[in-house]
């Protein structure tokens, strides 16, 4: 149940309020809005402003060659790189990899590279995820993983998308549906708002035990 929503100039906002449970930021809208900009942007801010505090995490980005989009990485905060689909590997063990579209998933090489960074360790701050989306949910560790998360009531920033010809993916049902969820909305109206609405309220998650 989502508990309250807000319609502003800047964008919508649904809150639950609930006390004593994981907090969460999640970021959604329609591809090529600006959510991976817009988390990464926020990121440089908390690096300057909280230069002690331990950032876990990962974002997706596209490949590309020759102008042409053949795939996607996921990208550590460190720098990190590993596959996650590509519509151009041929391989035989390719062929049994899922499919989205005309990308086949590389699970074992997203799993390697994700799933370390979303363990827990005792100094950490803040994770963030770009994004839980359909290729990444493809692993069967990744989403129990971002439950661990919200257990643990170490603060969580992650982008989902919106829901495509009216139905959402059930993970991020649940992600949208529990209590200490805060969504917000992005489109090309508020984009260059919104960093300023989300950072003031992760900022101060970060000060709260």
């Amino acid at each position: 149940m989502e508990l309250g929503s807000v319609s502003a100039a800047h964008g919508s906002v649904e809150s639950g309020t609930m006390a004593g449970v994981g907090k969460c930021i999640l970021v959604t809208g329609p591809p090529g809005v600006g959510k991976t900009t817009l988390i990464m942007r926020i990121y440089e801010n908390l690096k300057l402003s909280n230069p002690n505090i331990k950032l876990q995490g990962f974002y997706s980005q596209e490949l590309r060659q020759g102008g042409e989009r053949v795939g996607f990485e996921v990208v550590t905060l460190d720098g990190r790189r590993a596959r996650l689909a590509s519509s151009t590997i041929s391989s035989p063990e390719s062929r049994q990899w899922p499919a989205v579209g005309k990308y086949k998933v590389d699970i074992a090489s997203f799993e390697s590279l994700v799933l370390p960074e979303l363990k827990i360790r005792e100094d950490t701050g803040l994770f963030i995820v770009d994004e839980v989306g359909k290729m990444e949910l493809f692993s069967s560790y990744f989403f129990p993983a971002i439950l661990n998360i919200l257990q643990s009531n170490i603060p969580l920033l992650a982008t989902v998308p919106i829901p495509k010809f009216g139905k959402d993916i059930p993970a991020v049902v649940r992600l949208k549906n529990h209590p200490g969820a805060t969504i917000f909305t992005l489109d090309k109206s508020n984009r260059d708002a919104m960093k300023d609405r989300i950072y003031p309220q992760l900022a101060g998650m970060l000060l709260k035990p």
